[in-house]
């Protein structure tokens, strides 16, 4: 443990957490451009470069983790997240710029990520052989239903009417099932559409149904657009308010990142969820609906690390890159990497502590910065957006028609908006979709036809009774609208 935190307090190695944290909140404000696409590019450099392998655990880690911040920024001042699970911090974060209150959202998004990064270091450190172990008792039918449970668990996203959330989730599930059928590659929902075979690109679909329609209610309602008078609050006394949502949050998110398959955006969502039932008036701009899917998304990614590490088993898409770079510089992790390469283990540790530290000083003091983004005309502002977007999604796939299907997802969100569909159980619909049809399937061909096996195991049942739970809960629960 001391060689390992000796090594990652070396000048070089803190340097290189510091840098990874900056460039990763670079990358992670523009849309489309995430922390896997960031990591894909520097692995070529960090090779050439001959960086030791600690020393390439450490940037890219830290790359990861600022990642997952810096998405916040477009997404509570423009509506523009870029990430899956940066679509829950949408919800109450850009309510809150809305209501003047940008400043307060964005410290109360970096106080939540600086806390669910380092508290859930202490879970990476002490409980990774542990965990390890329980996730490998999720098979695939213990994930169809897990994957049920947070569909059941979106039910609470809704500022009102759950038909009208479940209505939106379907949407997301039907969008989903657009492409090659993943077991008979007969292509499905295509209209003819050779562009479309491949399925919706996540990045096209949820830029349109947030970014665009946000444009298109702007100049609907002109009013909407205006800048609404700024509200200083003092930082101190928002994150204390805030800290038992930050708690739960990291709690929840660092468990749900073990599980591979599950990452940031079931995190996010399950961490709002959990808040909601507590506080039915998120949605409407609560800082408590910031924090609470800002510390689960840096502790599932934290969480995420256990499963690479010790089973060699990528929970995500960053991950499974992140894997690929390990492999690459000589490093295989696996059930022996503890014991093979403990230096590594406890640098990483130390690395991602001190990098959180960073990430926190570089982009507190950056918040007065990142707010006059809102002073720029509407007029141009919204232009802005639009450019933005479009090169965005143009990037994606250099496809000129993935700018068609944005403009289409665009006008759909703003219909969706218009008549009281909330646009979040539309995302987690669409992102869950997948990962539903093909756990159901692997367990269907393990059964061999058969429905039982979808609840033969304890866990499963579990599973299913706490969404049953969830979901009958307002028919006996009267909530609490503290």
């Amino acid at each position: 443990m001391l060689e390992g935190l000796f090594l990652a307090l070396t000048p070089m190695n803190l340097m290189l957490a510091a840098a990874g944290a900056l460039i990763g909140t670079l990358v992670g404000m523009l849309p489309g451009i995430g922390p896997i696409n960031a990591i894909a590019l520097l692995i070529p450099f960090t090779l050439a470069v001959d960086l030791p392998p600690a020393s390439v655990l450490i940037l890219l880690a830290a790359i990861y983790y600022g990642s997952q911040y810096g998405n916040s920024i477009s997404t509570i001042l423009l509506n523009i997240p870029g990430t899956a699970s940066a679509t829950v911090t949408a919800i109450d974060g850009y309510a809150l710029t809305k209501k003047g209150e940008a400043e307060s959202a964005l410290a109360t998004s970096a106080l939540a990520s600086f806390f669910g990064g380092t508290v859930s270091i202490a879970g990476l450190a002490f409980l990774s052989p542990v965990l390890s172990r329980a996730a490998l008792g999720f098979g695939p039918a213990e994930y169809f239903a897990l994957m049920v449970l947070a569909m059941v668990l979106l039910s609470t996203l809704s500022g009102g009417s759950t038909v009208r959330a479940i209505g939106s989730a379907l949407i997301g599930l039907a969008l989903a099932t657009v492409g090659f059928d993943p077991n008979s590659a007969v292509p499905r929902y295509t209209f003819g559409q050779l562009r479309l075979l491949d399925g919706i690109d996540f990045v096209v679909l949820t830029i349109g149904l947030f970014a665009v329609s946000e444009v298109l209610l702007a100049m609907a309602d002109p009013s909407r657009a205006s800048e609404p008078p700024a509200v200083s609050r003092p930082v101190l006394p928002e994150w204390l308010s805030t800290l038992p949502t930050m708690i739960r949050g990291t709690v929840v998110g660092f468990f749900v990142g073990v599980l591979p398959g599950a990452g940031g955006t079931v995190a996010s969502f399950a961490a709002y969820a959990v808040e909601k039932k507590l506080h039915p008036r998120l949605g409407s701009g609560d800082a408590r609906g910031v924090a609470a899917p800002e510390a689960a998304n840096n502790a599932a990614a934290t969480g995420a690390m256990i499963p690479l590490l010790s089973l060699g088993v990528p929970g995500s898409g960053t991950t499974a890159v992140l894997l690929g770079a390990l492999l690459a510089i000589g490093i295989e992790p696996g059930p022996l990497f503890f014991s093979a390469h403990p230096e590594l283990f406890w640098a990483l540790c130390a690395s991602m502590v001190a990098g959180n530290a960073a990430l926190l000083a570089l982009n507190l003091p950056l918040v007065h910065l990142f707010v006059k983004i809102l002073r720029v005309p509407p007029w141009c502002l919204q232009t802005l957006v639009v450019m933005l977007s479009t090169v965005a999604v143009y990037a994606v796939n250099r496809s000129t028609f993935d700018i068609v299907v944005m403009t289409v997802a665009g006008i759909a969100g703003y219909g969706l908006r218009r008549h009281g569909f909330p646009l979040a159980p539309v995302v987690l619909g669409f992102v869950l979709g997948g990962l539903m049809e093909k756990s159901l399937r692997r367990a269907m061909a393990i059964s061999g036809g058969g429905w039982e096996i979808v609840y033969s195991s304890p866990l499963a049942i579990g599973i299913w009774v706490l969404a049953g739970a969830v979901l009958t809960a307002p028919l006996w629960l009267k909530p609490n609208d503290g």
